[in-house]
């Protein structure tokens, strides 16, 4: 009854099942946990299931692979998709009010007749991309959804989720993937045994890495981060910290992905202040010639999770990393 193509979280996916099997699935449900740990395809799995020729996600069918495709449709005969978009990474009113796609919006949809055996599913991907006036059109759909319609909301930031949408949905906490569950999806994608090591450590729990050009941008993060601890300016290496322009991603995704790659800095740092053995094996010899150095570890932190806090209110990236990089002399 489970998609084998997807690694972890079986007792989430497990208790899920069990819970639509038996008619207890509540209308509203918010996923928390790290960026790319695999939230969606859990919460996608569910919809699969209901057009697996199967009733399986078995992920070969017909069915299954309308879930396989790339770039992944935003409509499926079951489920909708509402994600972020533009530069600005916002979730608009007109998305939740009156789409291109689906015409009447997201709530008219919600109202539409689910196809036979199914329900119908809304993932809300990164739901702290929400403004207030988009969640405010769903509160109430939220709150009273229509009979067999789900939402399942989407987080890596839950502090930043509008506390009218947290009251009135239900926490499901995802933890970090195991290093041999990411460790056998990297081999999967063509990664070398002798490279999981590093790939692993920069990985985090996470497969937010798996593209080659992502984990060289990760790599040249960490070691701009650690050039600025040793006492390097930060203009000097800011470059791959600051956004890149070209990419696709949101401003504000790029700069968060830089501030995470602090954070694995700082916490590889810890480890061996403690005597721990280093995970960052490629940086560890620089980052034990820093341990007679002053660097306050805890307020380093304290500060990149702020500014992750406050990414959606900041129109100047450069000057929050600046800010950041400072507690790090």
């Amino acid at each position: 009854m489970f998609d084998k193509s997807i690694l972890g979280h079986m007792e989430i996916r497990s208790r899920l099942l069990e819970r639509v099997n038996a008619g207890k699935f509540y209308g509203s449900l918010l996923f928390v946990g790290q960026d790319g740990i695999g939230k969606r395809r859990v919460a996608l799995e569910m919809a699969q299931r209901e057009v697996c020729f199967r009733r399986s996600a078995c992920g070969v069918c017909e069915g299954c692979k309308l879930f396989k495709t790339d770039p992944l449709p935003k409509e499926f005969p079951n489920l909708l998709r509402i994600a972020p978009e533009g530069k600005a990474g916002l979730i608009k009113v007109d998305t939740i009010r009156e789409d291109e796609l689906v015409e009447g919006g997201v709530i008219n949809w919600a109202y539409q007749a689910a196809p036979p055996n199914c329900h119908r599913w809304i993932v809300i991907e990164d739901a702290h991309r929400l403004g207030k006036a988009s969640a405010n059109i769903l509160l109430k759909t939220l709150e009273e959804p229509p009979p067999d319609t789900f939402f399942l909301l989407l987080t890596h930031m839950p502090e930043s989720v509008l506390p009218t949408i947290q009251s009135r949905s239900e926490r499901v906490v995802f933890s970090p993937l195991r290093s041999d569950e990411i460790g056998e999806v990297a081999l999967r994608h063509g990664w070398d045994k002798s490279e999981l090591d590093v790939w692993i450590a920069v990985s985090n729990g996470t497969l937010k890495y798996l593209d080659r050009d992502m984990f060289a941008r990760a790599c040249s993060q960490i070691d701009a981060w650690v050039s600025v601890m040793e006492g390097i300016p930060f203009k000097n290496v800011s470059e791959s910290l600051l956004p890149d322009k070209s990419s696709e991603l949101a401003q504000s995704q790029q700069v968060t992905l830089a501030l995470e790659q602090l954070l694995i800095v700082l916490d590889e740092q810890m480890r061996i202040l403690k005597g721990m053995p280093a995970h960052l094996t490629q940086w560890a010899a620089r980052l034990g010639s820093l341990t007679n150095k002053q660097i306050n570890v805890q307020d380093g932190c304290k500060c990149a999770l702020e500014a992750m806090r406050n990414l959606s209110r900041n129109a100047a990236p450069e000057t929050l990393l600046r800010k950041v990089s400072l507690t790090l002399n």
